[in-house]
């Protein structure tokens, strides 16, 4: 049996019931898992990739090539919004939206305590004031009441980070952001394809909805390039001028600068990488939610474990399967999953309050209990594309090993 063929016959097929899910034959013994398995993937896709590649090497356009533009237009039509603006990173996709923005020393921006450092990072290297709250127990997004609370009249804008790959509550959230004249900006890098469903029935992919959204091409994201890479989402015309204008050094006409800027663009090669990607993108989701399904099924009645919630406002891309252990010692439970080869990830062990980068005489140890039993708590279990069915089988079966020593 050929490498495409042993690769294509030993997966996960998205929409079979998990209980009754068809366990392909195992001729070559089970390869090791991977909470993330980036070179199945790129096996699944080799042809397409190498041949982007090769076409970028054979014209030699490195900067700023057409695949970068192909790329834009291409990620524009996917999400329905009318500007794409690729760059270097995630992180400087948030930067890069907060100076267009024009925020100012000193101004505050609201954001979630349980999240990854790069989003306060951002506002505190510009000279922001970063004004953390709670998260909802159940989704681990942001809480909008506690975001009302937070607001004082220094506030210019919130940033909801899409958590683990489904929508913060993007209509409580506008309301607000409306209300008080302030902005709204997405950190979609976790949940880049899921879809928020409004009350009236309307529809928007993630990091489409606020005022601008922001994105990570990191390589063990839902669409990862092979390096580096970001992007901006906006439907403002003036907005995504001025953000290509930052991220280009600060200029629309080279040699003339208008604005203090910074270099941040899409490679090429990524580029080129990242359109044979997005032809996957639903498909890579419908993998995820099936092998979700499947950890549901075997861990939703544990009385040990809390299985992930889905929002009833949202679809949820699985970029983390993150479950919440009760009553169980977590640490020992990710120590068992190791030693048999499970391995297992705490997303995120210390809340951004309580960080020693971030320590700040407004909050204390007990200020967010949330987010702060989440960090006791959580735990992600292996969550990729190419997982095969005996490597599910074994991850259910180490969980389960451990619940009921």
């Amino acid at each position: 049996m050929r490498c495409k063929d042993r690769e294509s016959n030993r997966g996960i097929t998205p929409g079979t019931h998990p209980q009754n899910m068809y366990i392909r034959a195992n001729f070559f013994g089970m390869d090791k898992i991977q909470m993330v398995d980036l070179k199945a993937q790129y096996k699944r896709i080799k042809h397409e990739v190498d041949q982007a590649i090769q076409e970028v090497i054979d014209t030699t356009a490195f900067i700023n090539g057409p695949a970068v533009s192909r790329f834009q237009k291409e990620l524009e039509n996917y999400l329905s919004v009318k500007h794409v603006i690729p760059c270097a990173n995630g992180t400087d996709a948030l930067q890069i939206a907060m100076m267009a923005l024009g925020f100012k020393p000193g101004d505050e921006v609201i954001t979630a305590s349980f999240t990854y450092v790069a989003t306060a990072e951002v506002i505190a290297l510009l000279g922001l004031k970063p004004v953390l709250v709670d998260v909802n127990p159940e989704t681990f997004n942001i809480d909008p009441e506690a975001v009302e609370k937070a607001i004082t009249p220094k506030t210019v804008a919130i940033v909801p980070v899409h958590l683990f790959g489904q929508c913060a509550p993007m209509e409580a959230l506008l309301e607000i952001a409306q209300k008080h004249n302030i902005h709204l900006i997405e950190d979609t890098a976790q949940a880049i394809g899921s879809e928020y469903r409004f009350s009236d029935g309307r529809v928007q992919k993630a990091g489409t909805i606020g005022t601008i959204g922001a994105t990570s091409f990191f390589p063990s994201k839902n669409l990862g390039c092979y390096g580096d890479g970001g992007a901006l989402f906006t439907n403002n015309d003036e907005l995504a001028a001025k953000v290509r204008m930052i991220a280009n050094h600060g200029q629309s006409v080279r040699y003339y600068h208008d604005e203090v800027g910074v270099n941040s663009r899409l490679d090429t090669i990524q580029a080129a990488v990242l359109s044979v990607k997005l032809r996957e993108l639903d498909q890579y989701a419908a993998r995820r939610r099936a092998l979700a399904d499947a950890y549901d099924a075997a861990f939703g009645h544990s009385g040990k474990l809390i299985t992930p919630a889905r929002a009833p406002f949202s679809t949820h891309v699985f970029h983390q399967y993150t479950l919440q252990t009760h009553g169980v010692d977590r640490d020992a439970m990710k120590a068992f999953l190791e030693e048999r080869g499970v391995p297992a990830m705490i997303y995120y062990p210390v809340p951004l309050h309580m960080q020693k980068a971030y320590i700040d005489p407004r909050y204390k140890e007990g200020d967010f209990p949330v987010t702060e039993q989440l960090c006791k708590t959580v735990i992600s279990l292996p969550m990729h594309t190419e997982m095969q069915a005996e490597q599910l089988q074994h991850i259910i079966h180490t969980v389960n090993q451990f619940l009921n020593a």
